[in-house]
């Protein structure tokens, strides 16, 4: 028996069909939806989590691809949560493999918690350490594929959380500001959210005086979120004197 059919094994026989209904209904996989198709075992995420812990040392990369590739959501995600363990414990030639796998699978990372538990520690970490490649974020956020575009965004939360950087936020939401995908409008306003938090309330204040007139609610709404009602109030109204 392969490793990787140890761990197949192991997520079926977690697997609940009573919690892989509500997984279906709660990460709007019908028709037409985002997540249009995608499949649910049932596994909630501290067990993915364990049974990542439990694999990750000892599975090969192109057998962690393997399992990225599967139909099913958990296995996509455990994959993904190996891939992150196994990164933080790379050299930079192995965690430069991790980074390319990660970007060339893209259409696999299909799902909004999919994209937002993993990107910022792979894709975000190497592309901070490695700034010359800024320009990736650049291209994915002119992706016609939703996925790429957040992972673009949630990429640069490195940045703000560790790195006390607000710019490559500031420039990705300002790309990305128009676009009509829900799931977008709400990742840029919490990147700014986190921008004023970590980093500097006035930026984050700034940048929405500036783009108010062209920015979504949605958006608008997440970036203030954790302000006090009366501000919120006053800066939705468009007074940010």
């Amino acid at each position: 028996m392969t490793e990787l059919t140890k761990i197949q094994d192991e997520i079926t026989a977690n697997a609940n069909p009573e919690k892989a209904a509500i997984l279906q209904r709660f990460f709007k996989t019908g028709a037409g939806q985002y997540g249009d198709g995608d499949k649910f075992l049932g596994l909630v995420v501290p067990i993915c989590r364990q049974i990542s812990k439990k694999y990750y040392k000892d599975l090969a990369l192109n057998s962690i691809e393997q399992l990225l590739h599967s139909p099913w959501h958990e296995e996509r995600q455990i994959a993904l949560f190996m891939l992150v363990l196994q990164f933080d414990n790379a050299d930079d030639d192995k965690q430069k493999q991790i980074f390319n796998l990660f970007l060339n699978n893209t259409k696999y990372i299909n799902n909004w918690d999919l994209v937002d538990c993993n990107t910022p520690r792979v894709v975000g970490r190497y592309i901070y350490e490695h700034q010359q490649l800024l320009s990736i974020l650049d291209k994915l956020a002119d992706s016609k594929l939703l996925w790429e575009r957040r992972i673009a965004i949630l990429s640069t939360m490195y940045f703000t959380v560790i790195g006390g950087d607000p710019t490559p936020t500031l420039r990705i939401v300002d790309k990305l500001l128009t676009d009509d995908q829900d799931l977008i409008q709400k990742a840029n306003g919490w990147m700014l959210r986190e921008v004023g938090k970590r980093i500097d309330e006035t930026i984050l204040i700034d940048f929405l005086r500036q783009n108010y007139d062209h920015m979504p609610r949605t958006t608008l709404r997440y970036a203030i979120e954790k302000f006090k009602p009366a501000v919120r109030a006053k800066y939705l109204a468009g007074n940010f004197n």
